[in-house]
């Protein structure tokens, strides 16, 4: 059986604009169901996943995934009709109820939430057949444990979904076995962690729903001592192994509801006026960054010592939004609690869309094969002649190099990075989630002390406080980082923060992050091997098969998807080449020779 899964809420923003019309823009991002995506399972597992905003190219989009749909079916060469089971990241008939006690709810309930909905647009942007016959709402947090522990390898295992909310849940703990998913206990959204977390986003200048990385990648730099008792009075810890956090209580009316304005004014209160979007950074906002960061840790923390303890569960699958925070996977890896950590790849709204079909498929399923999964290389790949026609289609100036094998090529790009150049890697699948794990990179040398700068203001256009992360030959990687030999495939998806070893972070300079951490992905042959082979090139010439490895965009640009916009990046960018499948593009006066 073919089985597709989906995310996202097609009318989330549109309805909240039409009720809300003069919103910040940064309010509109407070809804339910961005990130859309898809994905395609069947009896050889994972065929092709993907989000929408690779093909509308609006960052962490929403909208139904049209474009992610067709390249599915397009990649697998499925007719639409092929599909046996449709299966949306959420179940809100379930919870009908809970949005008939007023206009606005029963509203958001018809025009945004009703499964009905997804048949309807199925029928508009798929094809025009009955999908109500093979269409599936899966409970959100449901979709999103299974996307974890179905790709984990794990026999038994406790799960922890957290993020800023479900159908009605913020986290949810679960149990899997052989037997499927059991709910063992859950937060109501209302207490949502997940939520707090992106509301100090907000309060700190950053975008909600989108730059809680931001946040987390700004803590090393403050003091967390200064705020962390103010901030963990906000929240209160179960004797049940949960929190609640009456603090949302704050949030008095329908506005301050869907904009957070009643917490964000007690926050002013607490801690001075707030920072404007790109203004200064003021100390006490770094040293809330720390405090909030610690507070999130303490709280995960109890959630998962009070449940390995009651459950003896070994094993650990995480998943959803907060999964991402890599720093508190990095705490939740060390502190021992589990033999084995399973994050999923891609942790947020995206992956619930593999989970929902994984989910279905489980269910009828049983039997069906649950190994560890590799790197996530699940989205559209383009042959050479593909390549080569965007190479002669797009309009730039380059010199397009050409080499013999791949070998060759390789070294080059191990010689110009050596050489101080930053280069675009753009080689096979497109990889499932926000990681570029070697497929869609930018790539620099790890030991040059002003790499991190200029990758961040040349290059990326970001932030300074931002950190790089990076990629390391697997059989090397405990030389450098804290990690246990053995144990390198926890780290391959870029998910965990561990410290780099005392005596390399001065050598390593561009990817250690001011508390001597960074955040680690290990590439093996098995898992991506033209990526390794390029360590392997590298390591050669300078004894260290390491790269800094970081996503293939601007600011404010989802990672490229096509060749053409590789190209396309790649110019404006400014990088000194681009490694496009077998070949070298260098930024040229002359037009393409071949």
């Amino acid at each position: 059986m073919r089985f597709l899964g989906y995310s996202g809420f097609d009318r989330s923003v549109s309805f909240k604009r039409a009720r809300f019309p003069n919103l910040a823009t940064r309010e509109y991002r407070i809804v339910q169901g961005l990130d859309s995506a898809v994905a395609l399972v069947d009896e050889g597992g994972v065929r092709f996943a993907a989000a929408e905003e690779r093909f509308s190219g609006a960052k962490s989009t929403g909208a139904f995934p049209t474009g992610a749909i067709r390249a599915c079916l397009h990649y697998a060469r499925l007719d639409p009709d092929a599909i046996d089971v449709v299966a949306h990241a959420f179940a809100y008939d379930c919870v009908k109820s809970l949005y008939d006690h007023d206009e606005f709810s029963r509203a958001q309930y018809a025009e945004v939430y009703d499964p009905a909905l997804q048949h309807e647009y199925l029928r508009a942007h798929v094809a025009d057949i009955d999908w109500a016959s093979r269409f599936v709402a899966v409970p959100h947090h449901l979709a999103h444990a299974a996307s974890a522990f179905y790709q984990s390898g794990f026999t038994e295992s406790l799960i922890l979904v957290s993020d800023g909310m479900g159908e009605t849940q913020s986290a949810t703990v679960l149990v899997g076995s052989d037997s499927g998913l059991s709910t063992v206990a859950s937060v109501p959204a209302f207490h949502s962690i997940g939520v707090l977390y992106s509301v100090f986003t907000l309060y700190l200048g950053f975008a909600f729903n989108m730059d809680e990385y931001k946040v987390m990648g700004l803590a090393p730099y403050g003091d967390e001592r200064r705020y962390f008792s103010r901030i963990m009075d906000l929240v209160r810890l179960g004797a049940d192994g949960t929190y609640s956090i009456p603090f949302f209580a704050e949030d008095r009316t329908l506005e301050e509801q869907q904009t957070h304005r009643g917490m964000l004014r007690a926050l002013t209160e607490m801690f001075g006026p707030p920072r404007e979007p790109e203004g200064q950074m003021e100390q006490r906002f770094v040293d809330l960054a720390a405090a909030l960061q610690a507070v999130l840790q303490t709280c995960q923390l109890h959630v998962l010592g009070h449940f390995a303890e009651s459950t003896g569960a070994r094993n650990l699958c995480m998943a959803g939004g907060v999964a991402l925070n890599c720093t508190v996977n990095g705490v939740v890896r060390r502190s021992r609690l589990f033999d084995d950590v399973f994050v999923q790849p891609a942790s947020g709204d995206d992956g619930a869309a593999l989970g929902a079909a994984l989910y279905v498929r489980h269910e009828r399923e049983p039997s069906a094969p649950r190994a560890r999964t590799a790197p996530p290389l699940w989205g559209p790949g383009y042959d050479a002649g593909a390549i080569e026609s965007a190479v002669r289609a797009t309009d730039g100036s380059y010199e397009v190099c050409r080499f013999e094998s791949f070998e060759e090529l390789a070294t080059e790009v191990a010689r110009r990075i050596d050489g101080g150049e930053i280069l675009g890697w753009f080689q096979g699948r497109m990889e499932f989630g926000p990681r570029a794990l070697g497929n869609r990179s930018i790539l620099a040398d790890p030991r040059a002390p002003d790499m991190r700068d200029r990758v961040n203001s040349l290059v990326k256009k970001r932030e300074s406080f931002r950190p790089f992360a990076p990629a390391v030959a697997a059989e090397t990687a405990a030389e450098y980082f804290e990690i246990d030999g053995g144990d390198e495939r926890t780290y391959e998806h870029m998910l965990f923060t561990m410290p780099v070893r005392p005596a390399w972070r001065d050598r390593l300079p561009a990817i250690t992050h001011v508390d001597g951490s960074a955040r680690l992905q290990t590439v093996s042959r098995a898992g991506n091997e033209r990526f390794w082979m390029l360590l392997q090139a590298f390591g050669r010439i300078t004894g260290i098969p390491m790269l800094l490895n970081t996503s293939f965009n601007v600011r404010g640009q989802p990672i490229v998807c096509t060749p053409q916009e590789a190209i396309e990046t790649f110019l404006l960018a400014g990088l000194d080449a681009l490694a496009i499948d077998d070949l070298l593009l260098l930024p040229s006066r002359r037009k393409v020779v071949s």
